[in-house]
């Protein structure tokens, strides 16, 4: 099951234009959370621990859209034509106008926590805590539909022609061919009935699960088989179709493409700082992944470059060294300071108060290439603004922390 984090910031989101080529992986929003996607027409939606955000320039600038709701952690997000549709923790609300304003729309569905959604025409479903519903009305009353469903916790929902899917926490894939009114089990020849995703490609069903690896189905689950030639890892959070390409974000190696239904996978992790993928989002230009772990943010990379890439794997190294936000921020009194290099070099690693006088230098050593954290303990500073900066010999980078007491 996702894990949400509660944790506030109490400063601005930080967006920025991206200035790499699209052949790599490129950071759109630097966040510690990025849990739920969805895409409607040109409009990228975000939902994090911080609220839902919108993007209409493929994430060179972002804008909050707020729901109203006393909760601002998203827990689904999803769209339907001009309806856009979040779940947070105070309950289901509706957008027909891009997140300009939005209203409740969770009678029937109150007391329970949605962690997915899927449209089937008129059929907006609901997967949450308690089991799946439905509503026929874009959302303005929902009754339960459960019958044969022995985990009522649904974290993933597909649809396929007639037939929907519920993949549950614990007990695997149940199908529905009458919307949802009744269920039956469906889990020949899967090894891991943990299920994170489920994905439809043509007549191909995917599933992704928590230790298993990825498992396709061409018979509406009727038989499962695990396909993970390619993959170097087993846990996987997240699946996502753009015609006959898959692909599958993992927990711990990043992201893999299969060009050909699942038969092989390649790793295509370059310039991307995050290695546990949660979620997916495609329109037809790119593809974004989110992350809620080490480095968490947004990222995107180019579909037609990644079609075309043929070499690219786990072992590349990023193109310049990052410096990550400070986690957490505010902090009080200590805080983690990570950044990336792409090759050994001197790092220097200083912090300054809000006048630009020197307080501590954190490092000024010889580092190797990869994933780095300093700890900064500021027990004897005073509440305040303060920043840190990062020196090699590719240039500088800083970053603004505060510190709360």
């Amino acid at each position: 099951m996702k894990h949400l984090n509660l944790f506030v910031l109490s400063f601005a989101l930080l967006s920025w234009a991206p200035k790499l080529a699209d052949a790599q992986w490129v950071e759109t929003l630097q966040f510690p959370y990025a849990d739920v996607l969805a895409v409607s027409g040109t409009n990228l939606f975000v939902g994090t621990s911080l609220g839902l955000f919108l993007t209409t320039n493929f994430g060179a600038g972002w804008s909050e859209v707020s729901t109203g709701s006393t909760s601002i952690v998203i827990t689904a997000i999803t769209a339907r034509g001009e309806n856009v549709f979040a779940a947070t923790f105070g309950g289901v609300f509706l957008s027909t106008n891009n997140g300009t304003s939005w209203r409740e729309v969770d009678t029937g569905l109150r007391n329970t926590t949605v962690l997915c959604f899927a449209v089937s025409g008129a059929n907006l479903y609901a997967g949450t805590n308690r089991g799946v519903f439905v509503s026929t009305n874009d959302g303005s009353s929902w009754r339960a539909v459960n019958a044969g469903q022995t985990d009522s916790i649904t974290e993933a929902l597909a649809v396929s022609g007639t037939n929907l899917f519920a993949g549950t926490y614990s007990g695997g894939v149940f199908r529905s061919t009458n919307n949802g009114t009744s269920w039956i089990a469906v889990n020949t020849g899967l090894t891991s009935t943990m299920i994170s995703a489920l994905t439809v490609s043509g007549t191909n069903l995917f599933v992704a699960t928590s230790s298993g690896g990825i498992f396709l189905s061409t018979n509406n689950g009727s038989n499962w088989t695990a396909v993970n030639r390619g993959l170097t890892d087993t846990a996987f959070n997240a699946l996502a179709v753009f015609g006959t390409f898959v692909f599958a974000g993992s927990q711990n190696n990043g992201v893999f493409f299969s060009k050909n239904n699942g038969a092989s996978w390649s790793a295509v992790n370059y310039g991307l700082l995050c290695t546990s993928v949660d979620v997916f989002a495609v329109n037809d230009s790119y593809l974004f992944a989110g992350s809620n772990g080490t480095n968490g943010g947004l990222w995107r990379r180019s579909i037609a470059e990644l079609y075309q890439s043929q070499s690219l794997s786990l072992n590349e190294q990023p193109v310049t060294f990052k410096l990550h936000q400070n986690y957490p921020n505010p902090f009080n009194p200590s805080t983690e300071i990570s950044f990336v290099l792409a090759e050994r070099c001197i790092v220097q690693l200083d912090v300054f108060d809000m006048l630009g006088r020197k307080i501590q230098t954190l490092v000024n050593d010889a580092m190797d290439a990869g994933s780095h954290s300093v700890k900064f303990d500021a027990g004897n500073l005073p509440s305040g603004v303060y920043s840190a900066r990062v020196t090699t010999s590719s240039g500088q980078s800083k970053i603004k922390m505060v510190l709360g007491k």
